[in-house]
């Protein structure tokens, strides 16, 4: 079979694809598995019990299952969807937004994708996304159609105590890159961010939609584990020490994109887009291209726990305790496996992961996934979060200085605990092994 360049690129390896395939692919006879690589959200039973209670009222209501399922929504997404998204956000946080500001995509990764190609690549002079923070999500490193549509800047790294760290955007940075470079299309950050539990401060996030306004441009903003769900964030664990509740963000020049599968819905695949209507008709455009519609079963069992400001409380009192439990658990674990270790992890604000650095690692991180691998324990290797730009004038590479980068490791806390647990001394065990 002979590909296009679009064939070759999106059949070629990703870490993308290595994730998903490692969350899936059985192990051979005989090795105990340790999933702890992928973003598979644990199953969490308070969360299981509404989504129950709603299929069931569905189920009982004269045709209103067959209805569900045996007709294509608009585009656009749900009606009804629509309206509940917008009417929460108008109520919650005063935001001047109507169904025309909503979207419905069959998950976040097929937003970005859409918005990703949307925005850069060839129009016909190159146009690019500036991510300002990286390590970033591994979903976004491959969504570019054109190549070179991603540009990365490095972090600002601070120490915090003896074993804990923190990325911050380097604003002035970001500033000069924006004004050298008229090509930039669109700013995109995650919040909080995967792989590291980053949680940008709201003062962060007004700073980038300054610059983003000023220069024209939209801010995007992954908020797929953030506020108001399913609201996987630790205030008390946040670097400021103030525990102040972050607090979503939106304005005219923002593109917010959240989804279900992070609140118990993983499979149904319900991404939500909240934009400008133009931003909304471009992604209905493109779904209806791409996909005819999104799926209804997620935006039907959600619609009112939405609109209701159900779903919101379900994250606050048991999305959020359940997995801040599971996190401290791993994070006494690691304490305990990595004693006397010269190690790092960025301190945890929210998210699934533990974002270890190991800077006395002989080889790298790829080279430790594979022996991991070989004893049941999956993670993903840190190299696959450092993307954009590799190559190119001196200029393009030097936004690229990102030291240690091949010697951090994303471990997804928040499996069955015995199971984390004993994975935690493997990797503990497997990577002393493997010490300068």
């Amino acid at each position: 079979m002979k590909l296009s360049a679009f064939g070759t690129k999106l059949t070629g390896e990703s870490g993308i694809l290595q994730l998903m395939d490692d969350l899936g692919r059985p192990f051979p006879d005989g090795v105990k598995p340790h999933r702890l690589g992928g973003g598979n959200p644990a199953r969490v039973p308070q969360v299981e019990q509404v989504y129950r209670r709603e299929m069931e009222r569905l189920m009982g209501f004269h045709d209103a299952f067959e209805q569900v399922i045996s007709a294509y929504d608009a585009p656009q997404g749900r009606h009804l969807f629509l309206d509940a998204v917008a009417s929460f956000f108008r109520r919650e946080y005063g935001w001047p937004v109507t169904p025309e500001n909503v979207a419905v995509t069959n998950g976040s990764q097929a937003a970005f994708f859409y918005l990703f190609n949307l925005l850069s690549g060839k129009s016909p002079e190159r146009r690019t996304i500036l991510f300002p923070l990286v390590p970033e999500y591994i979903g976004y490193a491959d969504q570019g159609i054109d190549p070179g549509c991603f540009v990365t800047l490095p972090a600002r790294i601070e120490p915090d105590g003896e074993h804990l760290f923190k990325y911050f955007i380097d604003l002035p940075l970001v500033e000069e890159y924006l004004a050298a470079h008229p090509e930039v299309a669109a700013l995109c950050v995650s919040r909080p961010t995967n792989p590291t539990g980053n949680v940008l401060t709201d003062g962060e996030i007004r700073s980038l939609a300054a610059l983003a306004r000023r220069y024209g441009i939209p801010l995007m903003i992954d908020n797929a584990y953030g506020t108001p769900f399913p609201n996987i964030i630790y205030p008390d664990r946040m670097y400021d020490g103030t525990g102040v509740e972050p607090v979503p963000y939106w304005d005219e020049n923002t593109i917010l994109s959240m989804s279900l599968s992070k609140i118990g819905l993983p499979t149904l695949r319900t991404g939500i887009v909240i934009a400008p209507p133009d931003v909304i008709k471009a992604v209905s455009a493109v779904n209806s291209i791409a996909a005819l519609a999104s799926g209804s079963l997620g935006q039907v069992l959600a619609e009112g726990l939405i609109r209701t400001g159900e779903l919101k409380k379900l994250a606050d009192n048991a999305v959020r305790p359940f997995y801040k439990s599971r996190l401290e658990k791993a994070l006494d674990w690691t304490a305990e496996f990595w004693t006397g270790r010269n190690y790092r992890l960025h301190r945890c604000e929210g998210a699934l992961f533990l974002w270890m650095m190991m800077d006395d690692l002989r080889v790298s991180s790829r080279d430790l996934y594979f022996r991991l691998k070989e004893k049941g324990v999956v993670v993903v290797p840190g190299e696959y979060f450092f993307f954009g730009l590799e190559s190119g004038s001196p200029e393009e590479t030097a936004w690229k200085n990102h030291p240690h980068r091949y010697s951090c490791l994303r471990i997804n806390y928040t499996g069955n605990p015995d199971e984390v647990r004993d994975g935690l001394r493997l990797i503990a065990s497997t990577s002393a092994e493997l010490r300068r």
